[in-house]
């Protein structure tokens, strides 16, 4: 993992996944946008990098299992609003799992695994975009099936 290069380009992958994702966000006016998903994959992707350090089998494995546990919190503070009788109430829960997956992807780069990156950010993108699109007909068809 000395090679600068190898390095760099981990790190440029995840920031371009993160970008990704953030930009569906950006273009849905949600809070964490662009700059916010860049910088989850780009952390993870350093997280799961820095483990190269250790000769132990296990570091990325709880690498991993940290940022997983880490961006949960921030994941929480992005649905929990409070509505004005201060109950919370969950709000932006597409964003939350954005986020989630923008940090999968930034520790699958900074595991060198470019395939899964791709795959994840298509198959993301395709759930952001094109099933937003069937939601409304899919809830006008939930409407009619009730009794």
């Amino acid at each position: 993992m000395h090679d600068w290069w190898l390095v760099f380009s981990r790190l440029l992958l995840a920031l371009f996944a993160g970008g990704a994702i953030g930009i569906n966000r950006s273009l849905a006016h949600k809070p964490a946008g662009v700059r916010t998903h860049m910088l989850i994959s780009l952390g993870a992707a350093l997280f799961v990098m820095a483990t190269h350090a250790h000769d132990g089998s296990d570091a990325q494995s709880r690498a991993i299992q940290g940022v997983a546990t880490g961006i949960g919190f921030l994941g929480a503070g992005e649905i929990v609003h409070r509505s004005r009788q201060g109950v919370p109430r969950p709000h932006n829960l597409t964003s939350a799992a954005a986020i989630w997956v923008a940090a999968s992807a930034g520790a699958a780069a900074g595991a060198g695994l470019w395939e899964l990156i791709l795959s994840a950010v298509a198959l993301t993108l395709f759930a952001l975009i094109a099933v937003k699109k069937v939601e409304p007909w899919l809830e006008s068809r939930a409407k009619d099936s009730e009794p």
